[in-house]
């Protein structure tokens, strides 16, 4: 049989759901994941907080802290708002408070507004995404991107989808399940961007937290290729626990399923910071620094960049560096960028054709069914082979119905959020085409 393994699916027109994703179809190159003089590497977040939501700092402080260390994009994801309206804090009762105000001053004297009430209080005036972005952007070099987490709920289930690069701000849209509500919200983002011709990407947030979107809510959504395999909030439970599968677990059934029963395209992996805290690193506090992606484009606009995360071409990390990724009909093929010091671990993984379909719900400690993604075979999600080093090659058997790989450092995260956490990459799933 021909064969031939590409970095990704995107899709179409889904005329049973009455919608369609606005995607381009996607092609075979590159097969090379690598720098050259055409394409570049773009480290970027997709999930950040700020005063304008339930942040602790201001739009130009984080915008500034990820242009000064190391990033090329960002996208402000505020919970319900865009940061497009005249509004003023009381500095005193804001999050940051007057820490967060004096490093404000102190770095930008001339461009903040603040004033004091008739009660004494002071006030300061949030400058808004488009004076920001007019102040931090630099051609070529640093991004920003207007996006919005819309935050909604299902029975008191924390159902989080975030839009990058949106127009107007899109209300939660509700649902009938879990499922139906991440849906009508992924259909509102598909529908502004039909309707703006703006290019714009949608995703899931941290499934885990408040164990709130099973594999099973999310294998079945239409229109919607992306999920946080890795985010950086210490309340989002990335591993999972006794009872609930991890993310890395949940993105093995969901691709393993969509890819075949289901016969949906691609779900991709995203690691994100989801940054809430920015005056104090801790392990218990969202900081910045924890997770993003490198995005390989041939240049720094948020239409280049959505265009390489349709197509799969960028990979996902807390820390480790890949020099390229290699996909081919015979094997995929990852080299990690060496820091001295540093040992890494490279796994593919992956399931094959003919894998055990049955599944079992999780009981807890007395025997009651909760709601938890369900227990699968252990041939979903099966290490196919582990090499030790800076590369690492997986030959393809045939039977595979996508093969994806996650390499892990020997280091410490910096700035982890579990005990021991280690800095690892997830390079996206390849599929059989």
């Amino acid at each position: 049989m021909n064969r031939h393994f590409l970095f990704g699916v995107s899709s179409l027109v889904f005329v049973a759901c009455g919608f369609s994703t606005g995607l381009r179809e996607a092609h075979a190159e590159p097969a090379v994941l690598q720098a050259s003089a055409e394409l570049r590497w773009y480290r970027g977040n997709m999930h950040t907080h700020s005063h304008w939501s339930d942040g602790d700092d201001y739009l130009e402080m984080i915008g500034s802290w990820y242009r000064d260390n190391g990033y090329q994009f960002l996208v402000f994801t505020d919970h319900n708002v865009l940061a497009n309206t005249e509004r003023w804090i009381n500095v005193k009762k804001s999050k940051g408070g007057p820490e967060a105000f004096g490093k404000l001053i102190a770095e930008f004297p001339r461009l903040i507004q603040h004033r004091i009430t008739d009660a004494g209080e002071l006030e300061v005036r949030l400058r808004t995404f488009q004076e920001v972005a007019a102040q931090l952007n630099d051609p070529g070099e640093y991004l920003l991107v207007q996006g919005e987490e819309i935050s909604d709920a299902f029975e008191g289930l924390p159902i989080h989808i975030n839009a990058s690069n949106v127009v107007d701000l899109i209300a939660p849209m509700k649902g009938r399940s879990v499922s139906d509500t991440i849906q009508n919200n992924v259909r509102a983002v598909i529908a502004q961007r039909e309707e703006t011709g703006q290019p714009m990407i949608v995703h899931v947030n941290h499934p885990n937290f408040g164990y709130a979107i099973t594999a099973e809510d999310l294998m079945r959504v239409r229109g919607e290729q992306f999920f946080e395999v890795y985010n950086g909030h210490p309340s989002v439970y990335n591993a999972g626990d006794a009872l609930h599968a991890g993310t890395e677990r949940v993105w093995d059934i969901i691709l393993t399923h969509r890819l075949t029963d289901l016969q949906l395209p691609m779900m991709y992996g995203l690691a994100v910071d989801d940054g809430h805290d920015y005056h104090k690193v801790h392990s218990r506090n969202s900081n910045a620094g924890r997770g993003w992606v490198m995005v390989l484009a041939k240049d720094l606009t948020a239409a280049s960049l959505i265009d390489s995360l349709e197509t799969g071409r960028f990979y996902a990390t807390s820390g480790v560096t890949l020099r390229s990724v290699e996909s081919s009909a015979e094997a995929l093929t990852v080299e990690v960028e060496p820091v001295d010091g540093e040992t890494y671990t490279i796994d593919f993984i992956g399931t094959r054709q003919g894998f055990d379909t049955a599944s079992h719900p999780i009981e807890d400690g007395e025997g009651k069914r909760i709601r938890a993604t369900r227990r699968y075979s252990t041939d979903i999600g099966e290490t196919f082979a582990t090499v030790e080093g800076n590369r690492g090659t997986y030959q393809f058997k045939g039977d595979e119905i996508y093969v994806r790989a996650r390499i892990t450092s020997s280091a410490k995260h910096p700035r982890g959020t579990e005990l021991g956490e280690q800095k690892r990459a997830w390079v996206q799933p390849v599929v059989q085409r």
